[in-house]
């Protein structure tokens, strides 16, 4: 594939928008690094600090699965040889080995707290010893010198690339790559050593640096970073999403606006971090006939259908889109059509926002999924939904908005898909489905 799309790379810099505040940095961190000394020196954490501890580092796993996997979407694209391209993958990596060092750094001075950040922590799907995987792939002497080779290029081609940049209202990334040199300096010293140590890596001995061969192991260095959180697959790998052509074109007719989408990826690494076996949410408009009958404002779009956040921010997409899944339930809120009415009209205000990775409801800055929901339907006719502590903050994962919802009575369960069996699913038995995937 030799062009890209332009969706693609607005996609890539909104995700760095969005991403770029939750990482971890000198200044964020002090409140860890008072409670890390106090940890080393009592020799444990307290719960309080061991909770305060995980949300920092659920929000930097987070943001580092999302953006290595943003670098890797990027490499379909590579023989374009645009520097836009670079400019946002090398910012992301950037990032990345800027903050991955900041916390990496409050572990290894402080055993206590290396040994904390190994747990596993079943909550939120967390594996034991996933500290010591990232600190030995950063570490890496190979991997440190792939970084290496892509600095070597901005900094070899820093004008052209903050032009193409800024050509493309994409100044604030031409911004942040610049923030940046500062680590360069520092991990410069920090190479010396490996590069010494690592003659027999062939590039040892070259000083090439073309976009081709830069472009490639920023790539390679992405694969080596999604390999460490991959969870284990639950289908065979390269084998498509249970969710077809045909199963849309089915329930597609059945649709009603305000229907609740709550989805599921088998494989995917945004299902990390995120409790329960349903972990997402969308929102259905309609079609442009609905949303003008709904008194909604046109879009030009006349396909995209639903309402969702994704790490790529609040937009209007098409359903094939939001249903690329291996499994899905449909909710239908018991609303009139008058708080129907008024529920998507609040809802769509939304559309545009950045994505929250911090999942931090108490801000309406920044959404995440079913944070458009709640912000859609909470106080309309008998919606009361309670927020619940998730990650250090008030939240309202999917599985809770089932649950409430069902409680309730603030939802009927319209269909589901992909629980048992590859067949759609309605009425009391789509509900009884739907009660068997739920935890307790």
């Amino acid at each position: 594939m030799d062009q890209l799309p332009e969706k693609v790379l607005q996609s890539s810099c909104d995700i760095l928008r969005g991403v770029r505040v939750t990482l971890p940095d000198r200044k964020n961190l002090s409140r860890e690094i008072k409670d890390a000394d106090r940890a080393q020196k009592r020799g444990y954490y307290l719960p309080d600090e061991d909770e305060r501890l995980r949300e920092t580092y659920l929000r930097y796993l987070s943001g580092r699965s999302v953006l290595w996997q943003m670098i890797d979407d990027l490499a379909p694209f590579l023989k374009s040889k645009d520097l836009r391209i670079f400019g946002l993958a090398f910012c992301a990596a950037s990032m990345l080995m800027r903050s991955s060092s900041y916390l990496i750094g409050l572990a290894k001075e402080r055993p206590v707290v290396l040994a904390k950040l190994d747990e596993a922590e079943p909550r939120y799907q967390i594996p034991r010893k996933t500290l010591t995987q990232i600190y030995h792939n950063l570490s890496s002497t190979r991997n440190r010198w792939r970084y290496r080779q892509a600095r070597i290029f901005y900094q070899n081609n820093q004008t052209e690339i903050d032009k193409a940049l800024q050509n493309s209202n994409m100044q604030d990334i031409a911004i942040w790559l610049m923030e940046e040199e500062p680590y360069f300096d520092q991990s410069k010293r920090n190479l010396f050593g490996l590069i010494l140590k690592y003659r027999t890596y062939s590039l040892s001995r070259r000083t090439s640096s073309g976009y081709t061969k830069v472009m490639f192991h920023l790539f390679r260095l992405t694969g080596s970073a999604i390999a460490d959180m991959k969870q284990p697959f639950v289908k065979s790998s390269g084998k498509g999403k249970r969710v077809t052509k045909e199963i849309i074109e089915e329930i597609r007719g059945e649709l009603q606006p305000g229907d609740i989408f709550i989805t599921r990826h088998d494989d995917a690494m945004s299902n990390l971090f995120l409790p329960g076996f349903w972990p997402h949410a969308a929102l259905y408009i309609g079609p442009l006939s609905d949303r003008d009958d709904l008194g909604l404002l046109s879009y030009r779009d006349q396909s995209a259908h639903v309402l969702e956040a994704k790490k790529d921010g609040v937009k209007l997409r098409q359903i094939e889109e939001t249903l690329s899944v291996d499994s899905f339930v449909i909710l239908r809120p018991k609303v009139s059509a008058a708080e129907l009415q008024q529920a998507l009209q609040k809802a769509i205000t939304h559309e545009g926002k950045h994505y929250d990775f911090a999942f931090d409801f108490r801000k309406a800055e920044r959404l995440c999924c079913t944070e458009v929901i709640y912000r859609a339907f909470h106080g309309i006719g008998r919606w009361d939904l309670r927020l619940i502590k998730q990650s250090g903050h008030l939240a309202l994962p999917a599985e809770e908005l089932i649950h409430q919802g069902l409680q309730k009575g603030l939802i009927d369960v319209a269909m589901i898909f992909g629980v048992n069996g590859d067949t759609v699913e309605i009425g009391p038995k789509a509900r009884d489905l739907l009660l068997s995937t739920l935890k307790d």
